[in-house]
């Protein structure tokens, strides 16, 4: 005969108690699935939101040191026209990444962020300005520099200094401010992209309308690339010319040596290596977007998109450290150590080449270039030219 002891626990047995577990809780077998997803999912975020952080940090220290050394050197503040333009690149730039990049931030923070119209529609507009407008300074710096090289008395006649500079900087801002606001007043649509972090243009619209201003978009684009490539093209045929005349022309050492000190300065071999420099990189970061504009026309593929706007996201992160790298200060101390080494070197009977440019940089094709650049943006209004120095200048 059993008798049941009050007050003791009844002894449950290792299977019946995960039966009992199982029937009460339902899809026991699946229930911890969508806790792990989400853990999987959170630890994803969390790892992917590292690298918008760190290129929002990087794109808005290395624009406002650009700023300041743009700034502080009295040098640069004499170079007027092109180093105006610089500067208003730098801003550009720092205004896109801080406009644009806590907006993606925010969208992997809470992916409802760029669900909403008006802010999916504010991040392409953010997208397609500052892209045309960091194309539009570049080709205007290529023809600042195509002006002061090839036409040199017209450049002087149309007085273009850093008050013109800053008038045509307003002119692209408020022209492109109206052109990239034209899909906001109806004539394009603003869609968030498959991958949920970005927003553009519609660009895979069947419309007409909105067909068109993808397609002029790009078009613009392309010719600002193109005119840019171009305008580079020809600085560099120019020097290349006013290189082998001066070789061909019979003259003294000692009227080599003046001209070469009138009419060469560093200022002017740094302009050219910064505008050569930073075209390579706004080019290198714009040209895929822009050939994708063109491409989902025919064919869509959503990983190219994807890769095509994270390297235009590079460019604002790349332009600054071309100006902080590429110092005044720094190019001094350069051309005063080829000078250094030069002089240490063999003495033997220097030649007219050698005095336009040194031995040591003749060993690179762009510093070749730019050491020859016979520009005279920058001399005193009381430089007088002999006569054959001016029709030389008028043929180049």
């Amino acid at each position: 005969m059993c008798s049941k002891i009050p007050g003791r626990p009844m002894q449950i047995s290792h299977g019946s108690f995960w039966l009992t577990l199982t029937m009460e809780t339902p899809n026991f077998t699946h229930g911890s699935a969508p806790l792990s997803e989400s853990l999987r999912q959170r630890s994803n975020n969390s790892a992917e939101i590292v690298l918008p952080i760190f290129m929002f940090a990087g794109g808005a220290i290395g624009n406002l040191i650009a700023i300041l050394v743009l700034s502080v050197s009295r040098q640069e503040k004499k170079s007027s026209a092109f180093f105006s333009l610089v500067r208003g690149l730098a801003v550009t730039d720092l205004l896109g990444t801080c406009l644009a990049s806590p907006l993606t931030i925010a969208n992997y923070i809470d992916q409802h962020v760029l669900r909403d119209r008006l802010v999916c529609e504010f991040d392409s507009f953010l997208l397609l300005f500052f892209g045309l407008t960091g194309l539009s300074i570049i080709c205007t710096m290529a023809a600042e520099r195509y002006l002061a090289i090839c036409c040199p008395y017209r450049y002087q006649r149309w007085a273009v200094d850093r008050r013109f500079a800053q008038k045509f900087l307003f002119f692209i801002y408020i022209s492109h401010i109206l052109f990239c606001c034209l899909p906001m007043m109806g004539m394009s649509r603003s869609e968030l992209q498959p991958h949920g972090t970005w927003c553009f243009i519609d660009w895979k619209t069947p419309e007409p309308v909105a067909a068109a201003y993808s397609v002029l978009y790009g078009a613009v684009s392309l010719l600002l690339i193109l005119g840019t490539i171009v305008l580079n093209l020809a600085v560099c045929g120019a020097l290349l010319m006013m290189r082998r005349r001066n070789v061909q022309r019979a003259v003294t050492r000692t009227s080599v040596r003046q001209r070469w000190r009138e009419l060469s300065s560093a200022a002017e071999t740094q302009m050219m290596a910064v505008l050569v420099m930073t075209s390579a990189v706004v080019l290198a970061c714009s040209a895929p977007l822009v050939v994708r504009i063109f491409a989902n026309r025919f064919q869509n593929d959503q990983k190219a998109d994807l890769t095509a706007i994270r390297i235009a996201s590079l460019n604002p992160i790349l332009d600054p450290w071309i100006y902080i790298l590429l110092r005044r200060s720094l190019f001094r101390r350069l051309l005063s150590l080829s000078r250094r080494c030069d002089s240490s070197s063999i003495s033997l009977p220097l030649t007219e080449s050698d005095l336009l440019c040194p031995k040591i940089m003749k060993d690179h094709v762009l510093t070749q270039l730019m050491c020859n650049a016979n520009i005279i943006t920058h001399l005193s209004t009381s430089a007088r030219f002999p006569p054959y120095n001016t029709e030389i200048l008028c043929e180049t």
